[in-house]
């Protein structure tokens, strides 16, 4: 399981400036840590935790319900 450094940075590495769907974000975040096909729902859920930590951080920027990830979306802020 990655840190939560290595979350946030893989998080910051796929988000651009332009607005993405959070779960967008969570899949290509699980693709860039290599855990695309072993991920479950919890580590999906860590990914989405770093990113709400990230927005209230005032890194990213979010639009919608993040809880949402299908309904909301993120980008660089």
């Amino acid at each position: 399981m990655a840190t939560s450094s290595e979350i946030d940075d893989a998080v910051l590495a796929v988000a651009l400036p332009r607005w993405q769907k959070v779960a967008m974000i969570i899949s290509k975040t699980s693709a860039r840590l290599g855990s695309f096909d072993t991920d479950g729902d919890e580590q999906h859920r860590s990914y989405a935790e770093r990113i709400e930590a990230l927005v209230r951080e005032g890194r990213l920027i979010a639009q919608g319900d993040i809880t949402k990830w299908r309904f909301s979306e993120v980008r660089l802020s």
